[in-house]
């Protein structure tokens, strides 16, 4: 575990994240960004002010104190919202524009896939499928999928 972090992290009354450095300066607005939100997404989070400047750079959020974590981690969840793909039931077309309709971490849903340069192919087997609302859906494991999901998605990769 790294020291204390020198920085202080609090709420104004409006919900958003300040940034207090060892100058005593208060940045209002911060914004935690994760570096690699998929594939290590506890690892590498810059604070970055609201000129786009970062401020103080993370490397493990474990290493945080617990309420500097709790700060940081709640605004990360209410900014990220990348459901996983667990299941794809059918698809309307094999020809895009087409409809999916899957079950996911958080549900059953459907989306329209524009074409087949929205499905972005990320550290193997990982994908990430943009819908035409730019909403991000990820499959961790493709190969992980039931056989029914991978002869689907494989029209389209």
């Amino acid at each position: 575990m790294t020291d204390k972090p020198n920085y202080r992290l609090s709420r104004n009354t409006f919900g958003r994240l300040v940034f207090t450095g060892m100058d005593g300066e208060a940045h209002e607005g911060v914004v935690p960004v994760r570096a690699f939100p998929i594939t290590a997404p506890d690892y590498g989070i810059a604070l970055i002010g609201q000129h786009g400047h970062e401020l103080a750079w993370i490397d493990q959020l474990s290493d945080l104190p617990d309420g500097l974590r709790t700060l940081v981690e709640a605004d990360l969840a209410s900014r990220e919202f990348i459901p996983e793909i667990r299941r794809i039931h059918d698809v309307s077309s094999f020809v895009t524009p087409s409809t999916w309709h899957v079950e996911t971490d958080r549900g059953k849903t459907s989306f329209v896939l524009k074409g087949e340069e929205d499905i972005r192919r990320l550290t193997p087997p990982a994908l990430l499928i943009a819908d035409s609302h730019g909403i991000q859906f990820l499959i961790r494991d493709r190969l992980a999928l039931d056989s029914h999901s991978r002869k689907i998605l494989d029209r389209f990769l």
